[in-house]
């Protein structure tokens, strides 16, 4: 799933899977366990553009169908060929299942980016000017090579370029092109040499693509209905809110309360901060005027229970119909 330029993997690839996985013809009758997650991670990375899955998914996952047997004792045991299809299979689901609830936000680096700005020459230009202002500090029109690396990271992912962490034939390709350097250049020349290290770029990604994890969270209220599925954790909840009015002097109504307790604690909740954007104010301000008016003054302890698991319920609905993107670095 895509928007706005980024994939959502949300584990929907993975569900098209054979199941069981037919293991690789091998000799031996037995399988260990380092063969059988290798064999799946690399099955569900080949279906996922090749993503590297994060560590903490993979742990996640496998103690689903390992309990609470160790990552490291699982892989010296050995299972029959049968047995470890099987297992497999029901690590993969796992990995879906997480990714369900818990969505990675990726950016697919293939070059066509890339392409779409070297092919309409006003794009480029208007793309190799703005750059070339933002290097040229000092506002003498001109720039020395070296600021072609710089202009590849103010570029940076959004627009196609991979990061020289991920990416290390960008040295080779700025040395290639003698990127390098103080000799300074004019406005044209510094667009000519950047056209030719974008262009190879491009090159290199169409014949191996980058995979990014981008740091954003997707809230679509799984934790929120994981929440409201457990009543000795919803309770807690409840009774941190009951005691906050209690210790609230005033005659504020119930509904102030609550909504001031879910902007403070938001992350533990499962909702998204609301001051993210001016889409989540509004679904703040959508749940609360949905609420009942008769309810902003609870007078008993049940009634005032009832009246928060109605809001969270509100926005549980209202986050899987139209998640929340977060970007962790604002």
């Amino acid at each position: 799933m895509s928007a706005g330029g980024l994939t959502v993997v949300d584990g929907t690839q993975l569900r098209s899977l054979s199941h069981p996985l037919a293991l690789p013809i091998s000799d031996g009758s037995t399988v260990t366990g380092a063969q059988l997650l290798d064999f799946a991670e690399n099955e569900a990375s080949s279906s996922l553009f090749g993503l590297s899955l994060p560590q903490n998914l993979k742990s996640t996952a496998l103690k689903h169908i390992t309990g609470s047997e160790d990552d490291a004792t699982f892989r010296i045991k050995e299972f029959d060929r049968d047995h470890a299809s099987r297992l497999a299979s029901d690590y993969i689901t796992a990995i879906a299942d997480e990714l369900k609830d818990d969505p990675l936000v990726v950016s697919v680096l293939d070059g066509n980016t890339l392409k779409l700005f070297l092919e309409d020459e006003d794009d480029f230009a208007m793309l190799a000017e703005n750059l070339f202002t933002d290097l040229d500090t000092e506002d003498k029109g001109k720039v020395c090579k070296g600021e072609i690396s710089n202009a590849l990271g103010h570029m940076g992912v959004e627009l196609g370029v991979p990061p020289f962490s991920e990416f290390p034939q960008l040295n080779d390709i700025l040395k290639k092109h003698g990127a390098e350097g103080e000799e300074e250049l004019g406005q044209a020349q510094f667009a000519e040499l950047l056209q030719q290290v974008l262009q190879d770029i491009a090159d290199a990604l169409a014949e191996k693509r980058i995979i990014i994890i981008q740091n954003i969270k997707i809230i679509n209220g799984s934790k929120l209905r994981m929440l409201l599925a457990d009543e000795k954790q919803l309770n807690g909840v409840i009774e941190k809110m009951l005691k906050e009015k209690k210790n609230l002097e005033g005659d504020r109504m119930s509904t102030t309360i609550i909504r001031g307790f879910l902007e403070k604690n938001w992350k533990d909740i499962g909702l998204p901060p609301s001051e993210a954007n001016e889409a989540v104010v509004l679904l703040y301000d959508a749940v609360f005027a949905d609420t009942d008016n008769s309810k902003n003054v609870v007078e008993t302890e049940d009634e005032f229970r009832e009246h928060v698991t109605d809001i969270l319920e509100k926005f549980a609905e209202q986050l899987d119909a139209n998640p929340v993107y977060h970007d962790f670095e604002n």
